[in-house]
């Protein structure tokens, strides 16, 4: 069976790869690629746990073909950190103690991300609903939601 041979954007960076016509992007991602801060949890597009962007939308990594990946911009959680400083979000998370074992936390961080770049002024039941596709089986949650909106706030008070 011949190899697919993709271009694409991972990151901001320029990236090329050979896969088979039914790996998926969580396999290209934590195999040849060495990203491996997408976790897979279940295979099923159910956990989120490998939540990706594909340019600007949320997408389950595990459910994505990697040919599909084919002149589009991914965004992974590698890439959420710009030049060695955390993303507000990233330390927010660090500082409220919003995450606990790590399986979750890069595809919760990835849809809170997601979310804040199109609402950047969520209410409490937007956050819970944006981020229920993400399961997490270390924490009730509210952690995460408070940190995410404190981040949100604290990114509005720095734009005005």
């Amino acid at each position: 069976m011949s190899k697919l041979h993709v271009t694409t954007t991972i990151n901001g960076e320029p990236v090329e790869y050979l896969c088979d016509a039914s790996a998926s992007m969580l396999d290209i991602l934590r195999g040849p690629l060495g990203l491996t801060g997408t976790k897979e949890g279940c295979g099923s597009g159910d956990c989120g746990a490998c939540s990706i962007t594909v340019d600007g939308r949320l997408v389950c990594a595990c459910l994505m073909l990697a040919a599909e990946a084919e002149g589009k911009a991914i965004g992974t959680i590698e890439g959420m950190a710009e030049h060695g400083v955390l993303h507000p979000l990233q330390q927010k998370f660090l500082e409220m103690a919003a995450l606990q074992c790590g399986i979750c936390t890069p595809g919760v961080l990835m849809a809170s991300k997601a979310l804040l770049e199109r609402n950047p002024d969520p209410t409490e039941e937007e956050v819970r609903f944006w981020l229920a596709g993400n399961l997490c089986r270390c924490t009730g949650y509210d952690k995460i939601v408070r940190a995410v909106m404190e981040t949100a706030a604290d990114m509005r008070e720095t734009v005005r």
